[in-house]
C-alpha cells in the first residue's frame, strides 16, 4: 500500500537568540492527540482574534535562505514521534504543530525587527492616563526585546512630569539619569558622555530614568533630550506617567512614531485607554496619527477574571479602532514588581512582545 499523501510546506529550521527566551511548550511536555493541524497561517502570537492580522502567512523561509518546498516534517513527539522512530512517517499531533507553527512565526517576527531600517531614529510611547496597568514594565521589555534582536541601539527614556519607577524597574544602580541629564544636555557629544547618564540592561537596551529627585519634566526638556539620544541609537522608547495633559506628555507625543497601550482587564484601565485614544483623535495632525496606529497591549495580572467582564471588554476594544490587540498572558516575573530582566520573561511572553514589536517597526516604516 502506498504512503498517503501529506500536503507540501515550507521547512523551517528554528533559531535560538542567546537574550530570548525560547520554548513555550517543550517537546518533552508535547501531548499526541491523534489530530492534525495543516500549516499555512501562522497568527501573531497573542493577537485577539476578533482584530484582523496582516495578510496570512503561507510561505516561511530561514532569514537569509531560499525557501525550500518540503514535505513536513515528521512527528517528533508523543506517540507518532515514536512512531517515526520506527520508520512509519506520521504526521506531526496539533501539539506539536501548534509549537511548530509559534515558532515560525517567532523566526518571522524577528527577523521583521532585525531587518527594519529607517533615515532617522524612531520612537515608541507607551502611555495610559490610568496608573498601574504596566506602562514602565511594557516599556523595559518591549525596548529589551527590540534591542535583544537588533543587538543594542535602543534607548528608554523615562518621560513622566515627576520621578517614575523606571530606574527601579530597570537591571544596574546608575549614579546619573534624567535629571543630570537634563541639567548637561547641551554639553553632551558623544556617545560616550551620553553613557554616564544610561543604566545598561542585559538585554543590550539603556535605561535613562531617575535616580533621585529633579524638578519636572517639560515639553521642551523633553525634546532638548530626545534629540540626543537620537543622535546615538536607532530606537527611543518613551514610558511615560499619568497626566496626558502635562507639558512633559505633551513633548512626548510630538516626537513620537508609535503609540502603545498597556490595559489590564479591567473597566477603569480600559476606558482611560480609550478616553487617550479620543483626546488625540480631536487633536488632529501628529496626535489623531499616533491614535490611528496605536496597538493595545492587554495585560493579565493574576486577580481573577470574570466571563462576562472579559467578554464585555473584548467588544469595546473590538471597537475601538485600533490598529491591533495583543494578549499578554500572566508573567510571574513581571508581577514580582522588582527589578525586570528579559531573559527572566515567560517564554509565551516573549513571543507576544516580539509580535507587538514586530508590528511596530512595519508600521514606522511605512511612515518613512
Amino acid at each position: 500500500m502506498s504512503e498517503p499523501t501529506t500536503p507540501l510546506t515550507y521547512s523551517v529550521t528554528s533559531r535560538v537568540s542567546p537574550f530570548a527566551p525560547r520554548g513555550a511548550v517543550t517537546d518533552e511536555t508535547q501531548k499526541d492527540d491523534g489530530a492534525t493541524c495543516p500549516v499555512s497561517t501562522f497568527p501573531a502570537a497573542g493577537v485577539m482574534p476578533v482584530v484582523a492580522a496582516d495578510s496570512p502567512v503561507s510561505r516561511v523561509r530561514e532569514p537569509g535562505l531560499m525557501a525550500t518546498l518540503d514535505r513536513p516534517a515528521p512527528a517528533r513527539t508523543g506517540v507518532r514521534g515514536i512512531l517515526g522512530s520506527l520508520g512509519i512517517r506520521i504526521s506531526p499531533g496539533r501539539a506539536e504543530q501548534a509549537k511548530r507553527d509559534a515558532d515560525q512565526r517567532l523566526i518571522l517576527d524577528e527577523e521583521i525587527i532585525r531587518q527594519a531600517t529607517w533615515t532617522r531614529a524612531i520612537s515608541i510611547l507607551v502611555a495610559n492616563s490610568k496608573g498601574g496597568v504596566g506602562k514602565t514594565p511594557v516599556a523595559l521589555m518591549l525596548a529589551g526585546t527590540l534591542a535583544s534582536v537588533r543587538g543594542g541601539s535602543v534607548c528608554v527614556l523615562e518621560v513622566s512630569d515627576d520621578p517614575g519607577a523606571l530606574n527601579f524597574r530597570a537591571e544596574g544602580s546608575p549614579n546619573l539619569g534624567l535629571g543630570e541629564l537634563v541639567s548637561a544636555v547641551s554639553t553632551v557629544f558623544t556617545a560616550g558622555q551620553l553613557a554616564g547618564y544610561t543604566a545598561p540592561q542585559t538585554s543590550f537596551a539603556s535605561v535613562i530614568g531617575s535616580v533621585g529627585t529633579r524638578p519636572p519634566l517639560t515639553r521642551t526638556d523633553v525634546a532638548a533630550v530626545s534629540a540626543v539620544i537620537d543622535s546615538f541609537y536607532a530606537i527611543r522608547v518613551m514610558d511615560s506617567g499619568n497626566q496626558s495633559s502635562s507639558s512633559a506628555f505633551e513633548g512626548a507625543v510630538e516626537t513620537a512614531d508609535a503609540l502603545v497601550i498597556p490595559v489590564l482587564n479591567s473597566g477603569d484601565a480600559v476606558f482611560e485607554a480609550l478616553a487617550l485614544l479620543e483626546r488625540l483623535r480631536k487633536e488632529g495632525g501628529q496626535s489623531a496619527g499616533l491614535a490611528d496606529r496605536a496597538i493595545i497591549l492587554r495585560l493579565t495580572d493574576g486577580r481573577p477574571e470574570h466571563p462576562q467582564v472579559m467578554e464585555r471588554l473584548d467588544r469595546i476594544l473590538a471597537g475601538a479602532g485600533v490598529a491591533q490587540v495583543f494578549s499578554v498572558p500572566y508573567d510571574a516575573h513581571i508581577a514580582e514588581r522588582g527589578q525586570l530582566t528579559l531573559g527572566r520573561l515567560d517564554p509565551a511572553t516573549y513571543r507576544v512582545l516580539a509580535a507587538a514589536a514586530a508590528t511596530i517597526v512595519s508600521s514606522v516604516r511605512v511612515l518613512m
